[in-house]
């Protein structure tokens, strides 16, 4: 696939992951979604939106909620085919570590997402859990598909929540606000 249809084909799947962080905020949860594609890069085998909240549960993460999904799809934790090709995840915002230590036990072959978490990114903001040298996993990781678009949906959340006037969603220029309940 050239580099120009990938990129189509990340936003494509990406739109996917924002409509479940769309529906995690109808939900009153942070709005942080993600999906879990099988290797023929169309198949979804697990949706995940942020339940948190609704599931009284620290690990219900969306990334967790979609891989637990995905693995009861191919009934087996590594989310592998038979052959042994890996999963795509794609994430409105970067894993924590828990995520990232749970992506790379799951085997997942690639994770896109779309913003970074300065406050708790665990792909490179502010720790490095994911393809650490001392781990036995790696996978391909891609940032910043749909970034904006992302991190204004969190950013509004939060104003929101703090009872602020929500930001323009046209303006290209606001990055995502430090939170320190994402």
């Amino acid at each position: 696939m050239t580099a120009e249809l990938q990129t189509q084909h990340d936003e494509k799947m990406m739109r996917l992951a924002i409509a479940e962080a769309r529906a995690a905020e109808a939900a009153g949860e942070v709005p942080v979604g993600a999906i879990v594609v099988a290797p023929d890069g169309e198949t979804i085998l697990g949706y995940g939106q942020n339940r948190v909240l609704r599931d009284s549960d620290p690990t219900a993460h969306c990334e967790i909620v979609a891989m637990r999904e995905a693995g009861r799809m191919l009934r087996n934790y590594r989310l592998l085919t038979p052959e042994g090709d890996g999963c795509t995840l794609y994430v409105t915002l970067e894993p924590c570590a828990m995520c990232a230590s749970a992506i790379l036990h799951a085997r997942i072959a690639r994770l896109v997402y779309a913003a970074d978490d300065p406050k708790a990114g665990a792909c490179g903001s502010v720790l490095s859990v994911m393809n650490h040298p001392q781990l036995n996993h790696r996978a391909e990781v891609t940032t910043g598909v749909l970034a904006d678009e992302c991190s204004r949906m969190l950013s509004n959340f939060f104003l929101v929540r703090r009872g602020k006037k929500p930001l323009d969603l046209r303006s290209d220029s606001h990055p995502l606000d430090a939170e320190d309940d994402l």
